[in-house]
């Protein structure tokens, strides 16, 4: 289609900030105020440290590390309220964040022995052949707003143990969580530069990413501005680049006679952290004979579903969008759908005006001429209904995207035919699209990601492999192409010795 206007997802292009100012989504108060930083300097800070924390055994660089969480595992209900307050989602899923940022760590050692171990290789007698890996040197690490603490925290625990140092650069519209975990690294008594922030909006970020100085970039966005990060890195081969990526995932609902259940996976799939996931569910695509039930169980639970501040009570089940931009933004996509053929089953509604909560759109694009293909970064869900298994499939797969999709219902030999036909890095059945194992890789194909998984995969692209022939002593011969020492000796060709 060529005249949309939509909103495109959690890392946005914007000019220079000089001073940062973070307000609450729910009440519009200011949390935090900073200026931007030097990204030359920041890098240059973290290249002076590199050699000798690269030069620790990885045994102290996990103690460190460990000190960290240490101190966020103490400071857990104040992180995830500073979460709720600068993100506006509730305070339960808050929690389960800094959850996740703890757990990062015990995740992270198990996967550095697993996934970049040091072990002997088999080789000749006298010699060993030896698997070692080493660390890239300053890694820069991008972070989103949507999991401001849990995303880059993916990152950057993975890398400094690896043995690199870190230059982070939170989202502009998350800097007081970013300032708080580097607090948190700061008074764990990690040596100076070995982790470093950077706050400032994009401007500051593109310093960043074109900075000499760094080795690698570690990204967490946007599908627009990670695809501006490869063409910017398609000439540096030597500089490691791990993009993950949004996506516009489909939850497929087939035979089942658990229509209840089925939509509360769709509900939960599509409307979790007010649909702020990169793994949410896009695109429902249902079958004909279950579309009327199907549809109107996932409006009714829509309907109850509870939207309020992050400490409300009872408890809400989302929060609002993070910002008023952003919420415009999603009201003009909903409103463009419909303008373009769909036909909205629950119309997306602003409750406050002055504030960015949203209620979940629902909308039948099945009659569309032309289905947009982006990533809608907020509760939209659009329904599409079909005839068949095989088309249920290949509309699944009706994506430049490839993160997650989810098959609700059917036979095990349809999972199957719908695991192995799946375009996507995370295939579920009757699981939502969300939620994924941080012990498991995470990240997809496509506009999804450049085939650098994060999560447990994370320790991949934090170390290169190095592989070494080595003996105690030097010994050497050779066995062919040599003449006998006689020959030698009386060869004419051989030069003059002058006498």
């Amino acid at each position: 289609m060529k005249c949309y206007t939509v909103y495109l997802g959690q890392y946005s292009i914007g000019t220079i900030l000089t001073e940062l100012i973070s307000t609450e989504p729910a009440t519009g108060a200011i949390l935090w105020k900073g200026q931007s930083g030097d990204a030359d300097a920041a890098v240059s800070k973290a290249r002076d440290a590199w050699p000798k924390w690269a030069a620790l055994p990885v045994t102290q660089r996990i103690e460190a590390v460990r000190r960290y969480t240490n101190r966020i595992r103490g400071k857990a209900e104040e992180l995830a309220e500073l979460i709720s307050r600068e993100t506006g989602k509730p305070i339960w899923e808050s929690r389960t964040e800094v959850e996740s940022v703890i757990k990062k760590v015990d995740i992270s050692v198990t996967a550095y022995a697993e996934r970049t171990p040091q072990r002997q290789l088999p080789s000749q007698p006298n010699m060993r052949v030896a698997l070692r890996h080493k660390p890239h040197g300053v890694l820069a690490v991008l972070g989103p707003y949507n999991f401001p603490a849990h995303l880059p925290n993916g990152h950057i625990v993975p890398a400094l143990i690896a043995g690199n140092t870190v230059v982070f650069k939170p989202s502009e519209k998350t800097p007081a969580v970013g300032q708080f975990l580097f607090d948190c690294f700061e008074k764990s008594g990690f040596p100076s530069g070995v982790f470093n922030i950077l706050q400032g909006g994009p401007e500051t970020g593109k310093q960043l990413t074109a900075n000499e100085g760094i080795d690698g970039l570690l990204f967490t966005g946007s599908a627009q501005t990670g695809v501006a990060l490869n063409r910017q890195f398609a000439t540096r081969p030597d500089k490691i680049l791990a993009l993950e990526m949004g996506g516009n995932n489909p939850i497929i609902i087939w035979d089942t006679d658990d229509i209840h259940s089925a939509a509360v996976l769709v509900v939960q799939s599509a409307f979790l952290s007010a649909g702020q996931r990169c793994s949410a569910a896009r695109r429902m695509i249902v079958k004909d004979e279950l579309y009327d039930r199907v549809v109107k169980e996932v409006k009714r639970i829509a309907d109850r579903l509870i939207i309020d501040e992050p400490f409300s009570k009872p408890a809400p089940f989302m929060g609002p969008v993070i910002d008023n931009e952003v919420a415009d933004g999603l009201t003009e996509s909903f409103l463009a759908l419909m303008s373009h053929g769909g036909r909205p089953i629950k119309h997306m509604a602003r409750p406050i005006n002055d504030r960015p909560f949203l209620t979940p759109g629902i909308i039948d694009v099945t009659n569309m001429e032309e289905r947009p293909d982006i990533e809608l970064f907020g509760p939209i869900l659009q329904i599409i209904r079909v005839d068949s298994f095989e088309a249920a499939i290949a509309e699944a797969n009706n994506t430049r995207y490839g993160l997650s999709a989810s098959l609700i219902g059917g036979s095990a030999t349809q999972y199957d035919q719908f695991w192995s036909n799946s375009r996507a890095g995370i295939v579920n059945w009757n699981k939502m699209t969300v939620g994924a194992s941080s012990e498991a890789p995470f990240g997809g194909i496509g506009l999804s990601g450049n085939h650098r998984p994060s999560a447990y995969y994370a320790a991949d692209y934090c170390a290169y492999p190095v592989v070494s022939m080595e003996a105690e002593r030097t010994r050497a011969s050779m066995g062919v192409g040599l003449k006998d020492e006689e020959t030698a000796k009386i060869d004419p060709a051989a030069p003059d010795s002058g006498q």
